[in-house]
């Protein structure tokens, strides 16, 4: 069950490495395809560090949305299309976040539950 729920990070970082494999930054392709690695290790820092590069790359698909559709609308070329792909992509990105925060199964492997009863105790 929970290789179904972390199944989109995995294709986030797939879109992510092949990003920036198009624009020839060869040390994030590593990172984008490396990153979710970090979920073997059952640590809710891991866990944590895969939730923020997921919000980063979605950012990066704004961002690259916003430049690309600029240079569209600059050269007087369609841009609606590219602007829903990308827009897609990027909540996809950003949504692939969302199971560490509402999935028990998840929360329980990383430890995310253990660290809220330890703090509601003190």
């Amino acid at each position: 069950m929970n290789v179904l729920l972390l199944l989109p990070v995995v294709l986030s970082s797939l879109l992510l490495g092949a990003h920036f494999l198009r624009t020839g930054l060869i040390p994030l392709v590593l990172i984008a395809l490396l990153f979710p690695f970090l979920l073997l290790f059952k640590r809710a820092r891991a866990a944590r560090l895969v939730q923020i590069i997921l919000v980063i790359g979605a950012l990066e698909w704004v961002r690259s949305l916003i430049v690309l559709v600029a240079e569209r609308q600059a050269d007087g070329q369609p841009w609606i299309r590219l602007a829903v792909i990308l827009g897609a992509v990027a909540v996809f990105t950003g949504c692939s976040a969302l199971p560490f925060f509402f999935c028990r199964s998840l929360r329980k492997r990383y430890g995310f539950d253990n660290s809220l009863t330890e703090g509601s105790n003190t």
